[in-house]
């Protein structure tokens, strides 16, 4: 049968069409080609000034340069990072609301709180961007040169040395839980509102101990108002290079920190993510961002989706397990 030219002409359109329908039909592919197309938001959990900001504020110029995009920071600080956490998963899942979050509100916060949703489903993972271990300080005035020292001098008196927190439930105070549980010593606990107070206090002699950022305590361990006896972290830390960690201390699985990471709402098409993931990494990578992170006690950390997902289920189920263990709870 002779086909006409009108029917030929007919079906190529038909065949067009169902081409153009099949591609928007795979999950973000149109989306992803021309994203982003406008600002993107990336809200941060905290108030400006603070480490987390700070580190925020350093990937967003990078990011919005490697996308060819501007990338603006929002702050939504308050409730533990749940103000921003929620704004960010009702935000359309479109790539464009994006959060900085800690390791704290991924898993930490949702053994301690009632969370209006659950961050494992609430959001998918995108990339890391930097890990941030601790540091355990002393006042100088304590007779603990070692954490050697300090773990038997804890011991010759149960419960009569203190730890300072920035607040109960936070990274430090669950890192001073796990130091407690890995040498066996009793220590109080004795939490602050913020990590400003905790060190003026501990710099007064008023508290024993306090596990802190290494951003926070490098100007106070070099000017001798402090004294840094291990890392917390699987590596010395380069900006305090004659520090050892406490693997290095002799004080074994009790590796802490936090770290940040990029999140976006569920349902963001997957090449949005990957785009932004690969993004993110590239600049975890450039020279000057590792340079800047690292003179703030961080270390770079750019990685994949599914290597996110798999560090915070596992740091979910061992923080999990430390705040059943030791029956921590918050007012």
């Amino acid at each position: 049968m002779k086909i006409s030219t009108r029917a030929r002409r007919a079906m190529a359109t038909c065949a067009a069409l169902a081409l153009a329908v099949a591609v928007a039909l795979v999950p973000g592919t149109a989306a992803a080609d021309d994203f982003p197309s406008r600002p993107i938001s990336l809200i941060v959990p905290f108030s400006p000034g603070g480490g987390t900001d700070i580190s925020a504020r350093l990937l967003a110029a990078a990011l919005g340069q490697q996308l060819n995009a501007s990338v603006v920071v929002d702050n939504r600080p308050g409730a533990g990072g749940q103000i921003a956490a929620d704004l960010v998963a009702r935000a359309t899942p479109d790539g464009y609301t994006l959060l900085f979050a800690n390791s704290g509100m991924l898993a930490i916060n949702p053994w301690l709180y009632k969370l209006h949703s659950d961050p494992a489903k609430a959001f998918v993972p995108v990339s890391m961007f930097s890990d941030l271990p601790f540091v355990l300080v002393v006042p100088p005035a304590l007779p603990a040169r070692s954490v050697a020292e300090l773990v038997a001098l804890a011991k010759s008196q149960p419960g009569a040395h203190t730890f300072a927190s920035s607040g109960t439930g936070g990274a430090p105070h669950l890192a001073g839980e796990i130091f407690q549980q890995a040498t066996g010593v009793q220590l109080t606990h004795v939490p602050y509102k913020g990590g400003g107070p905790a060190m003026t206090d501990l710099m007064a002699g008023r508290v024993d101990m306090l596990f802190a950022s290494v951003l926070e305590t490098v100007t106070y361990v070099n000017a001798g108002k402090l004294r840094a006896l291990a890392v917390t972290g699987p590596e010395r830390s380069p900006v305090m290079p004659d520090v050892p960690t406490l693997d290095q201390a002799g004080v074994h699985n009790a590796q802490t920190g936090s770290w940040t990471a990029v999140l976006a709402p569920a349902g963001t098409p997957p090449a949005i993510i990957d785009k932004l993931s690969l993004a993110i990494r590239q600049v975890a990578e450039l020279p000057d961002v590792k340079e800047k992170l690292i003179s703030q006690g961080a270390v770079p950390h750019g990685s994949t989706p599914q290597e996110l997902a798999r560090l915070a289920a596992q740091e979910r189920a061992r923080y999990g397990d430390i705040i059943k263990l030791r029956n921590l709870r918050v007012d």
